[in-house]
């Protein structure tokens, strides 16, 4: 008898373990797993042209952004993958109205299918990518550098307006500006390089 019982204490205990083990295992079937969007409201498009032969800065930044296909990652590093956009060039400002005005119509209105410059993201390893961008008509590559600060994203890259086939439409910015482009040797110039430096935030999905 003894031996008996000493038997179903044993069955009991393991019976026990048993149980417990498979509660462990439950419970980590409902670890909630994060997934992050980009935060288009919190996002930023800063933009520096230059003029004169002095090369003087003129910064502005573009206040919408669209994202064409939303889709969630499971970090923010991963928001950039495949990610397509476009921006509204009529949301360009950089505050003065009349050279808003004049690089929304004789710049980008002179350009070709260009009421909004569209993208897709195409991140690389080491902080570097592409950006397929379109823009008067033309779809090129664009190289970027990028770094991740916590929820953030700091993407930095110039851009060869000729590239894009674009000199006619600086010529035209720059007929319409001639005397802002000037420097003190008389010579008016609007130049064909634009510095881009975008911080890209990211949200918790809903």
């Amino acid at each position: 008898m003894k031996q008996i019982a000493y038997i179903s204490l044993i069955f009991i205990l393991l019976l026990g373990v048993s149980c417990k083990k498979e509660k462990t295992v439950d419970t980590d079937k409902n670890i909630e797993v994060k997934s992050y969007l980009v935060d288009t409201k919190n996002s930023v498009i800063n933009w520096t042209a230059y003029k004169t032969t002095e090369k003087i800065p003129v910064k502005g930044v573009f206040k919408e952004v669209r994202i064409v296909n939303e889709t969630q990652s499971a970090n923010p590093a991963e928001v950039l993958n495949n990610l397509e956009f476009e921006i509204p060039v009529a949301s360009i400002f950089s505050n003065d109205s009349i050279r808003d005005h004049k690089l929304l119509n004789f710049f980008f209105g002179v350009m070709e299918n260009t009421l909004h410059i569209k993208g897709k993201f195409s991140p690389k390893e080491n902080g570097q990518g592409l950006v397929h961008l379109t823009m008067n008509g033309l779809t090129k590559e664009l190289p970027f550098f990028y770094e991740v600060q916590g929820d953030k994203i700091n993407m930095n890259a110039i851009m060869n307006i000729d590239q894009w086939e674009g000199q006619t439409a600086l010529k035209a910015l720059n007929e319409v500006c001639l005397e802002q482009h000037k420097a003190a040797d008389g010579i008016s110039k609007t130049w064909n390089e634009v510095t881009l430096n975008i911080q890209i935030a990211t949200k918790l999905a809903e």
